[in-house]
């Protein structure tokens, strides 16, 4: 049986039980998830051809660093980049390198940063320089698969009605939804409770209440859902090699709906796509 609990009287390890934030709680995930969303507003202009991924990262380190905020990717069960870095077929968990970015690549770049012991957690889609139209359509879908997904969060809904938007729409575009992984309840913790599944039915999972706060990371492919990770043990890839594409926000569940707290200050919340 599901149970809640105030975050406030919480230990701090993902017992199952879900979190519920107050004033306090929201306020501190807005500043740390500003700070995120203010990173990737700046790696906007740097995506190109020609820029490696461990480039990237030691931006995304050094901007945590300058701004009092530490990766928390950054040997987390032995990873050791401060964001994923996840190009064309890599669905997630991609790991910065020195291998230079393509023209027509398109690359997911995934930052969490802690600020004052809070999480702040989003990803974005950047297309280096010109991109084919079938990968310019799989990050329209992707896109907008987060934000049917996020149109779902309501208080007293089960979080099946995420999932379930999240899939009727992309399987309508004729795109798969990955299984393996999900959106995951954050706050003061990195990984928390609930599970937050990218399809099912919307009588599925748990009821959403006011003070929840947690991931909604849609991973669609142009082709079948089915997935592999390499033996590097994080790299998880499409089987059949097909483009891959991910939008992460963070959303904290209010009385009336939810608040999206990483959207982008410059509004660069789907780079390089039409408004």
């Amino acid at each position: 049986m599901v149970t809640y609990l105030d975050a406030a009287t919480a230990p701090l390890r993902n017992t199952g039980q879900i979190r519920l934030y107050g004033e306090d709680g929201f306020a501190g995930m807005r500043k740390a998830c500003d700070l995120t969303a203010r990173c990737l507003d700046a790696l906007v202009p740097m995506v190109a051809p020609g820029v490696t991924t461990d480039a990237i990262d030691r931006f995304v380190f050094e901007f945590g660093m300058d701004h009092g905020a530490l990766p928390a990717t950054l040997n987390y069960r032995g990873y050791t980049k401060s964001s994923c870095t996840s190009i064309n077929h890599v669905v997630c968990h991609g790991i910065p390198d020195n291998k230079p970015l393509k023209d027509g690549d398109i690359v997911n770049i995934d930052v969490t940063y802690i600020l004052d012991g809070w999480h702040g957690d989003s990803s974005r889609m950047y297309p280096v320089g010109t991109i084919k139209r079938a990968a310019e359509r799989l990050l329209e879908v992707t896109h907008e698969c987060l934000m049917r997904g996020i149109a779902a969060v309501r208080p007293g809904a089960r979080t099946g009605a995420i999932g379930a938007a999240i899939q009727t729409f992309a399987e309508a575009e004729r795109c798969s939804v990955v299984r393996d992984f999900c959106g995951h309840g954050v706050g003061q913790l990195f990984h928390d409770a609930p599970n937050i599944l990218h399809y099912g039915s919307a009588n599925e999972g748990v009821e959403m209440r006011p003070g929840m706060i947690f991931t909604i990371e849609p991973m669609i492919n142009l082709g079948r859902p089915h997935v592999k990770v390499l033996s590097d043990g994080w790299t998880a890839v499409t089987r059949d090699r097909s483009l891959s594409a991910q939008y992460e926000h963070t959303i904290g569940v209010t009385d009336t709906g939810c608040e999206i707290f990483t959207l982008s200050p410059k509004n660069l919340d789907r780079p390089g796509l039409p408004a």
